[in-house]
């Protein structure tokens, strides 16, 4: 006999995030290999030590950060959403099943007022890239693609090379596009 899920779930399980998530998660190799640490202390002279409440932990901040780089999501509130529903982005940034995900407004301020005018995402990215280099994770390899910005042509003896560079500020500036729009459509100044 089949039975209808008719109610809503209410049951209590007791479980550990650490078992939900596979354990050849790419997260998990970032997070074995990846020492975060570093970013306290490139980060503290921003932060005010003796006003306002108490902070996010900037290792959080550029954690999320680094996730929607990483998966590319452009932008902040669809990364909020994301890290909600993700098990293995909630067990990456240490947050557990009930914890609260930080506000993408969060994310938006800190990124655009206490980090604007400064090298802090590009210092951090390189610091990580590092990281991944020494522990054989990044390769320099040429990756050679075919898009619809080549113009089509069947002669494999004429073609161009281009090198295409990719930095976080055109992240930040794909954030900033959102922002600007998300607050257009909003009625916000």
């Amino acid at each position: 006999m089949l039975r209808a899920k008719r109610e809503k779930q209410q049951a209590y399980e007791f479980v550990s995030i650490e078992d939900l998530v596979p354990q050849d998660h790419l997260l998990r190799k970032v997070d074995k290999y990846i020492d975060f640490s570093f970013i306290d202390e490139k980060v503290r002279p921003l932060y005010c030590a003796d006003n306002g409440r108490p902070a996010i932990d900037p290792v959080v901040l550029f954690k999320m950060i680094f996730l929607g780089y990483f998966y590319g999501v452009r932008s902040e509130r669809q990364l909020e959403r994301e890290i909600q529903t993700n098990l293995a982005y909630r067990w990456f940034l240490g947050l557990g099943l009930t914890d609260k995900v930080p506000d993408h407004s969060t994310i938006s301020w800190n990124r655009r007022t206490r980090f604007k005018d400064t090298t802090i995402f590009q210092d951090i990215f390189d610091e990580i890239v590092l990281q991944a280099i020494s522990h054989r994770m990044v390769g320099g390899r040429v990756l050679v693609t075919d898009s619809t910005h080549v113009k089509a042509n069947a002669n494999k003896h004429q073609y161009t090379k281009q090198q295409v560079l990719k930095n976080t500020k055109d992240y930040m500036d794909e954030l900033n596009a959102a922002v600007a729009e998300d607050r257009k459509e909003h009625g916000k100044k």
